[in-house]
């Protein structure tokens, strides 16, 4: 399992982040859905082959808990930020995207719309 730390080179993060890095089809269509928690310091990071809207859309079936949802294109900009409730099916970005980061609700303010992201690799 790949894991990466999320830092944001606009503004900083209150905490660090780090996210499992999934980009199969089993582990997008899964995603974080019939977990009790999420610490607020984990994310889930889905990665695309291209940008699109469709192709990163997110659904909330089996969740037990709230997500904040960031969007990012193929270089790591972020061009969505909203949150999921747990009882709404489906969210679509407003604009293309390549990557969909899910954190605790509480973690969408530290990201705005075309703030750069960057991945670290980690150690396993």
């Amino acid at each position: 399992m790949r894991r990466v730390q999320v830092l944001n080179r606009s503004r900083a993060l209150r905490q660090p982040l780090t996210a499992q890095y999934c980009a199969s089809f089993l582990c997008k269509l899964r995603g974080l859905s019939w977990r009790a928690d999420l610490p607020a310091d984990e994310a889930l990071l889905m990665a695309e082959a291209a940008e699109s809207r469709m192709n990163t859309a997110i659904h909330m079936l089996g969740m037990a808990f709230d997500l904040g949802i960031v969007w990012l294109d193929g270089e790591l900009r972020v061009v969505d930020a909203r949150p999921a409730k747990r009882w709404r099916s489906f969210l679509m970005p407003r604009k293309p995207a390549r990557y969909v980061l899910e954190c605790r609700p509480e973690r969408l303010e530290e990201f705005q719309i075309g703030d750069q992201l960057e991945l670290k690799d980690l150690a396993i």
